[in-house]
């Protein structure tokens, strides 16, 4: 610890024994730096704040999604300050004026991007900051330079948001328009086509899958009449049973005759079939002669006794009605059959045919489908336009309109002034130390005990005469009114640069 003092002590004496070296290198360094300050210009930054509200209920309801919305102003946002706006910028305000050559404006663009910068503040909100420290400007130049350059980012904002969304929109039209019409001349000439084949080939209408189809339906419908022609003769048959056992005439009590004979044998026969007895029965065998008989007898007498029976007479209607329904059933079936075999035979006669006519009718539904939904795509758009152009999904504010800037917002200059001091009074101190120790003088005793490693018997103190204290207090005073100098250099600055921003625009 001791040594330490002692090392602050011989620094502390280092210094002040050089101290009019310490003083003139702390004016010169303290000049340099101020005067390095004053060539820096002031930069001015104008701000200013845009609402854009997303939320729109008829947008949302066509497809105008917030979050569509979002990513078009988030590109908006990154794209605001691309070279070809920058370039608007520049011919839109002075700084244009100095602007002739490309190289100069490309210069002069990338100058301005570092000048702007936009920020989104939450959702919904964007800063734009101007700024403009140009030193062929003056400072009252320079902040009305940063508010028109804000200002006319506002208005490219507004521009890229509404103008250029409307002329995109109506390019994306025009090229729908063009696709419909390039679209709708092929559907005419692939139905021209489809039209033509069908007039030559009306049996293969639809391709091969359409004959399959077709047949397929015709053998449905066969399998059905035929289902039905089975029990119509089912039924015809169960009623040829029933009239062959019901009597034609019914033999009423005293009548007798031929007629009443066989009716009374047709009786017993139907007893007999009813009993269980077979065609070639004796009982059978006879019976139906005995019948054959009478009825030979009964055709040739006459119509002489018994009553005709009601239920025999009725039963032939019905028979003649399934008959009528059978040959029917029966004419529409062979009808079917037929155009089964036409339809094989148009498939089989003509398989190119049926595969060219599936590719005209697969060209023509492609082709109907494209434009369906060209025209679609089309309509949407053009609502979506509308909408835009309208009601504005975006609903776009200027919250805070671009400041005027009273004062600078770079250089901290007083703050710059102040380093400027510091580094030349350090400057002035390190530099006497630092010479101090080339030299050969040491400046305590103990320094010159452990660089000889000799004890020191003593020191001798330095003592002044009159008139040797009379020249070192004059020189003390020379140098505390070089120190208080600077001091006073320092406060001038500062003030003449508070005044320069009171005075600014």
């Amino acid at each position: 610890m001791n040594q330490l003092l002692e090392e602050l002590r011989a620094g502390l004496w280092a210094v002040w024994n050089r101290r009019w070296l310490a003083l003139a290198v702390a004016w010169g360094t303290c000049l340099l730096g101020w005067l390095v300050v004053a060539l820096i210009p002031n930069t001015y930054e104008s701000e200013t704040r845009l609402f854009v509200q997303l939320d729109d209920v008829l947008a949302e309801q066509i497809g105008i999604g917030a979050a569509s919305r979002a990513r078009d102003i988030e590109r908006l946002r990154q794209t605001l300050v691309s070279s070809v706006n920058l370039e608007k910028v520049v011919n839109t305000t002075r700084i244009g004026d100095s602007v002739s050559t490309p190289t100069e404006m490309e210069a002069a663009i990338e100058r301005l991007t570092e000048d702007i910068e936009v920020v989104s503040e939450g959702e919904n909100i964007f800063e734009i900051t101007a700024s403009s420290g140009r030193g062929d400007l003056s400072e009252a130049e320079n902040a009305e330079l940063a508010q028109t350059i804000a200002q006319r980012m506002i208005d490219i904002f507004r521009e890229e948001n509404l103008g250029s969304a409307r002329q995109d929109m109506q390019e994306s039209i025009e090229f729908l328009n063009q696709q419909l019409a390039a679209r709708e001349a092929e559907l005419a000439a692939a139905e021209e086509r489809r039209l033509a084949f069908e007039a030559a080939n009306p049996d293969l209408i639809g391709g091969a899958q359409a004959i399959a189809q077709q047949l397929a339906a015709t053998r449905a419908e066969l399998r059905s009449v035929e289902a039905d022609l089975a029990a119509s003769q089912s039924a015809l048959a169960a009623l040829e049973g029933q009239l062959s056992n019901t009597p034609r005439v019914l033999v009423t009590p005293g009548s007798g005759g031929p007629q009443a004979s066989l009716a009374q044998a047709e009786a017993q026969l139907a007893a007999m079939r009813a009993r269980g007895l077979t065609e070639e029965h004796p009982d059978m065998v006879a019976a139906r002669r005995t019948v054959a008989n009478l009825r030979e007898a009964a055709q040739s007498s006459g119509p002489t006794g018994g009553t005709n029976n009601p239920a025999y007479t009725t039963l032939l209607s019905m028979r003649v009605e399934r008959e009528s329904n059978v040959q029917s059933l029966q004419s529409r079936a062979a009808a079917l059959r037929s155009e089964i075999a036409a339809i094989m035979a148009s498939q089989a006669r003509e398989p190119g045919a049926a595969a060219e006519a599936q590719r005209i009718s697969r060209d023509y539904d492609v082709l109907r489908e494209q434009y369906d939904q060209l025209l679609q795509d089309r309509e949407e758009l053009r609502l979506r336009g509308q909408v835009e152009s309208e009601r504005n999904a975006v609903q776009f504010e200027v919250v805070d309109p671009p400041t005027t800037p009273r004062s600078p917002a770079a250089p901290n200059r007083p703050l710059l002034l102040f380093a400027v001091l510091v580094l030349g009074l350090g400057a002035g101190a390190g530099t006497a130390y630092a010479l101090s120790k080339l030299g050969s003088t040491f400046a305590t005793a103990n320094q010159l005990e452990r660089s000889f490693g000799l004890p020191v018997i003593g020191t001798i103190s330095h003592t002044f005469t009159e008139a040797g204290r009379e020249l070192r207090a004059k020189r003390l005073k020379y140098f505390a009114a070089g120190v208080g100098g600077l001091g006073v250099m320092f406060v001038v600055l500062l003030g003449v640069e508070l005044i320069q921003r009171t005075t600014v625009a």
